[in-house]
């Protein structure tokens, strides 16, 4: 949905400026974006840290709890990993958030550091839309008392402690045993993380408009252990040996875990989603193949406005 580009008089709008507060290019960028974003009359907020480097740009430090209460967008600078700091902040607030790269691949960011200007300006207009993410409710429980419970937006993964040993596993799906595996480990991906730590991992790449849950195991040592795509309302569930070693849990490479012998992992799809802010309408096919360079040559098909060249 395209948000409107009219204006209350009366109303402040604030943003959210997230950034790596420890490179010097996206505090430069940084400076950059939210000078025009104040000189467009829009509060630009950032937590007390990164605002420091900030502060002659009209920056108001908040505390990092409630950083993005209030606002209308979460802009972040920065990797795939900065972007998740960032839906960390926007998430309970249920803000939308936009990336743009300063990474590598940077599946996660809806722009490039050159569109950076583009962006700006389609928040000033408001002529962004939202895309909704599934995420993944994460629950930790031990002979049937609950030990942790976390979220991801990525994918949750149950990992071996230590280099040394493999990792004794049973995983359920819809509360029957799937298969016990010896393994490194077993992720849980959402369609949005079928192209991180699930794909590393040898798993498919679902567009994310596609509701359905990942199962990704990870070096298993047995003749059934395919990645699964099973179904939204699934409840898979990973099981650690009780009369083997325990493990750590990660949530999207953020949230970490420890898991003693016997505990058990429940995956389920959370109730709340994570926002995206969309600026472009170029469709996921075309986001592929730019971020992993993919050979498109000699594609005859219908062209869409802004291709160039001669079949890509």
């Amino acid at each position: 949905m395209t948000q409107s580009a009219e204006v209350s008089p009366a109303e402040v709008r604030r943003v959210l400026l997230v950034t790596h507060g420890g490179r010097a290019d996206a505090v430069t960028l940084a400076r950059e974006v939210a000078q025009e974003l104040c000189d467009s009359g829009i509060e630009v907020r950032a937590e007390a840290e990164e605002a420091v480097a900030l502060v002659e740009c009209g920056v108001v430090a908040v505390d990092v709890e409630h950083a993005a209460e209030g606002c209308e967008l979460v802009i972040v600078l920065g990797g795939d990993g900065t972007i998740l700091r960032g839906a960390e902040l926007a998430r309970p607030y249920d803000v939308p958030l936009l990336g743009v790269n300063l990474g590598h691949v940077g599946f996660l960011a809806e722009a490039e550091v050159e569109e950076v200007s583009r962006v700006v300006r389609a928040v000033v207009d408001r002529t962004w839309s939202v895309e909704e993410r599934t995420t993944l409710e994460v629950v930790v429980s031990l002979d049937g008392a609950e030990l942790a419970r976390s979220w991801a937006l990525n994918e949750a993964s149950v990992e071996k402690a230590s280099r040394e040993r493999m990792l004794e596993v049973l995983v359920e799906v819809d509360e029957r045993p799937l298969s016990r595996w010896g393994c490194d480990g077993v992720v849980a991906a959402t369609p949005t993380g079928s192209t991180a730590y699930a794909f590393s991992a040898g798993g498919p790449v679902v567009w994310p408009e596609v509701e359905a849950l990942l199962v990704v195991p990870i070096s298993a040592h047995a003749l059934f252990a395919r990645p699964l795509v099973v179904a939204p309302t699934s409840r898979v569930a990973v099981e650690l040996l009780p009369s083997k070693t325990g493990g750590v849990l990660w949530c999207d490479g953020r949230r970490l875990v420890e898991l003693p012998a016997g505990a058990r992992v429940e995956i389920t799809r959370h109730a709340m989603p994570v926002r995206l802010a969309r600026v472009h309408t170029a469709p996921f096919t075309d986001r592929l193949v730019a971020k992993f360079d993919l050979p498109v040559e000699g594609w005859r098909g219908k062209r869409r406005r802004g291709d160039h060249g001669s079949s890509a």
